[in-house]
């Protein structure tokens, strides 16, 4: 009977479509940036085609402005490159800073593009934070910019400022026809600036979505172009599919299809503290000319065809054990950590694991009014080769202390597969956010 144990659980495991791994021990290494107040990133770190990653970590105080870094894989080495505030010609002008920047980089003719946001909020009702009402003898936030930073000689340039003073909350960029897109918060607009001319263009609210709704916190923070004619396409809260049209520069609502499925879970539009039918993060995939992309919530990979307008949902690409407890990860928002890497075929993506004490799954609270983890859990790598349809857990991530890494939603991996995140950083009493490094993670 002993002996029929192993092939059982084999069995068992195929029976429930789930690998047989056993998820080794990955060590991160904090980077000491030697910025005190940083805040936690949501996106904002790319591999660029130097090879260097850069970063950028946020701060909350009204005053003190988000900071751009790079780091050399090569020397270990870390460089200040500058602060956004004075990138966006504002240093000394006495306003609400530019605290945030929730994009990632985009690489195009040897400049990286990328937006700013604002930092610094006051609690709202509800437990929904509001743009921050401006500290006495401070001036209001200017709103979000699009900037540029140049690979070669290390300079900025200050390209927009959002009109209707919103931040900028998530980006993205048709490289081969110069267009900038973004979102803004908290009144969801739709922004496009064109580089050859010079440009910017407010198409005014999210088509579906009302500018005063009470779920302005949950804007999708992954727009998207389709290369092959110029559309953008992004979501709402209430699973709605938006194109922008690049021939007509107009918004609609993409008929017959929605992020509304019953994998993804239900959820209240009208309720905040979580993303809705919004998907997470995505990507664009070449050899196929489809989009990939997460529902955070669930943890569901989809595949999205711009050409037929239609999602195929794939596999949860959650940890494994949160696969085997069936339960949602503990970030109320979902993780945003999910990348296509260097190699072209494989989907990196930084999740949580429940944690278990005596046999038991640790829980957090149930509800929550914003963006916030739950409780604690471990954070796993997962990667999936998508030729291949090759799921795998490379298992939990924890500092030396055997801590570990919290509030990640940042990924990058550079060429040799090692994986490069902002993360909260606790040492010599303080905690602070950070660049850390995870060691190369084959598929």
């Amino acid at each position: 009977m002993k002996t029929m144990l192993p092939l059982l659980a084999l069995l068992l495991l195929v029976a429930l479509n789930l690998p047989a791994q056993t998820p080794h021990k990955l060590i991160a290494q904090p980077v000491n940036s030697g910025f005190e107040p940083a805040h936690d990133s949501y996106n904002g770190v790319s591999c660029a085609s130097d090879g260097r990653i850069y970063y950028v970590l946020c701060t909350e105080r009204p005053e003190v402005g988000a900071q751009m870094y790079s780091y050399d894989p090569a020397t270990a080495k870390v460089k200040h490159l500058g602060d956004l505030t004075a990138a966006c010609g504002e240093k000394g002008s006495n306003a609400v800073c530019q605290g945030k920047s929730h994009v990632n980089f985009i690489e195009a003719d040897g400049k990286l593009y990328f937006a700013t946001h604002i930092g610094y909020y006051t609690p709202g009702a509800g437990g929904r934070d509001v743009m921050g009402v401006p500290p006495a003898g401070m001036k209001p936030y200017p709103g979000g910019h699009f900037l540029s930073y140049d690979l070669r000689t290390g300079k900025f340039e200050n390209l927009a400022v959002n009109p209707n003073r919103d931040g900028i909350i998530s980006m993205t960029m048709d490289v081969r026809r110069g267009r900038l897109y973004g979102l803004t918060w908290p009144t969801g607009h739709f922004l496009r600036y064109d580089l050859g001319r010079r440009e910017l263009r407010d198409l005014g609210p999210i088509p579906g979505q009302s500018p005063d709704a009470p779920v302005y916190r949950a804007i999708c923070r992954a727009p998207i172009v389709y290369p092959d004619d110029g559309s953008v396409f992004f979501t709402t809260v209430d699973g709605l599919i938006i194109r922008y049209d690049y021939q007509h520069d107009a918004l609609s609502v993409v008929e017959g299809e929605d992020m509304k499925k019953d994998y993804f879970g239900l959820w209240d539009s009208d309720k905040p503290g979580h993303m809705g039918y919004n998907w997470r993060q995505v990507a664009w995939y070449p050899p196929e000319r489809t989009i990939y992309g997460v529902h955070g919530n669930s943890g569901y990979l989809f595949r999205f065809d711009p050409r037929a307008l239609r999602i195929e949902v794939l596999d949860r690409i959650t940890s494994m054990p949160s696969k085997r407890s069936g339960m949602y990860d503990q970030f109320s928002f979902g993780y945003l950590g999910f990348t296509l890497a260097p190699d072209g075929r494989t989907i990196y993506y930084l999740t949580g694991g429940p944690i278990y004490m005596g046999g038991k799954r640790v829980e957090g609270k149930k509800e929550t009014a914003k963006g916030e983890a739950k409780g604690l859990e471990n954070l796993h790598v997962i990667t999936y080769d998508i030729p291949a349809r090759k799921y795998t857990d490379h298992g939990p991530v924890f500092y030396e202390n055997g801590r570990p890494p919290t509030y990640v939603n940042t990924c990058a991996v550079d060429k040799q597969g090692a994986i490069y995140a902002v993360a909260r950083v606790t040492e010599k009493g303080g905690t602070r956010g950070d660049l850390i490094r995870i060691p190369p993670v084959l598929p």
